[in-house]
């Protein structure tokens, strides 16, 4: 077996006849699931007013699926910073790994996580945008870490409780700006494949060619996020991806609407053009076997020069959500001395 760490990314998908309370407890199931399958991380979204997703508050979810579980990483993937105070999400996460030192992870993304509408009224009537994304982050570490220079006004403001170890924080990208950002200030960085299939290849090897080493990350540290569909056969992973099909083509016609499920994604009229979009969208989503989707995770681990693999799974029903994960871990032979 490959030596891989492998990792979870939940976006608590609310599937159509489920309540948004059903969703956030299945992501619960799901992270003790991951737990105990040998999964690496578990990581939590921030999405607001979409009517597909249900966690616009990681924060305060990590705080609950940490509780649930007791050895794997747990964190955010991530907190959309341009619309919070650096100072209170270093507090927060402070908190966190206080309550759970050594497990807290603190992934940062720059996207709004909603249509314009909401961002406005995220940021009562006005969103700044990311201009202020580097200096934000900075402040951010240098809080979490007391590192602010002692000449600094805020310098002997101290982020409680204080402690002997600190969240790992990763810059979270699709495009190549979070991946220059992070290899400038010597952060981790994770590139979300299953957003953006093409030209991540080259910002992961620019990251690491530009990379600056920091006392926090001595070394460049990347991983890759891939949406995956994980079934016994090939023809039921393609039955199982209708559902997200049919997701990202309401997403394409402005539909906001919970997640298909199975019933709904096989019965829709789709006309040629409908196809065309969801063929045009198949380059971010990895489905087959268990041995044919693992083979090209290892070709894109190898291709993006990723350090680890990280998976996010929507079908139309929890239970074969669950299953396609079952069947992935097994793959890689997780929690058996890999």
């Amino acid at each position: 077996m490959n030596n891989i760490k492998l990792s979870i990314l939940d976006q608590s998908p609310i599937i159509s006849g489920h309540t948004p309370a059903q969703a956030i407890r299945e992501t619960i199931r799901l992270a003790q699931a991951a737990e105990r399958l040998g999964f690496h991380r578990y990581w939590m979204a921030e999405h607001h007013s979409i009517a597909a997703l249900a966690d616009p508050c990681p924060e305060i979810l990590v705080t609950r699926v940490a509780a649930a579980t007791s050895t794997i990483r747990v964190g955010t993937g991530g907190i959309l910073l341009p619309y919070y105070s650096p100072f209170k999400v270093a507090e927060q996460f402070r908190m966190l790994e206080a309550l759970y030192p050594g497990r807290i992870d603190l992934g940062i993304g720059r996207a709004p996580g909603g249509d314009q509408t909401t961002a406005l009224a995220m940021g009562e009537g006005r969103y700044s945008g990311a201009e202020h994304f580097p200096e934000q982050v900075q402040y951010l570490v240098a809080y979490l870490d007391s590192t602010l220079p002692a000449d600094h006004p805020f310098a002997k403001v101290k982020v409680m409780p204080a402690g002997p170890t600190a969240p790992q924080v990763w810059l979270l990208g699709s495009s190549g700006y979070s991946g220059a950002l992070a290899a400038q200030l010597g952060l981790r960085f994770a590139f979300a494949h299953f957003i953006s299939a093409q030209g991540g290849d080259a910002v992961m090897r620019d990251y690491r060619a530009r990379y600056q080493s920091s006392g926090r990350e001595p070394e460049s540290h990347a991983l890759l996020c891939v949406f995956v569909i994980c079934a016994e056969t090939g023809e039921e992973a393609e039955r199982l991806a209708m559902s997200i099909d049919l997701r990202r083509l309401n997403m394409d016609y402005g539909v906001n609407a919970p997640v298909p499920n199975h019933e709904e994604a096989a019965d829709y009229p789709y006309t040629e053009a409908d196809r065309r979009r969801i063929a045009s969208q198949r380059r971010r989503l990895v489905l087959g076997t268990p041995d044919t989707v693992r083979t090209r995770l290892l070709e894109l681990r190898d291709a993006y020069e990723a350090d680890e693999l990280m998976v996010i799974t929507i079908t139309g029903d929890y239970d074969s959500r669950l299953r396609s994960y079952e069947r992935l871990a097994g793959a890689f032979g997780l929690g058996r001395g890999t």
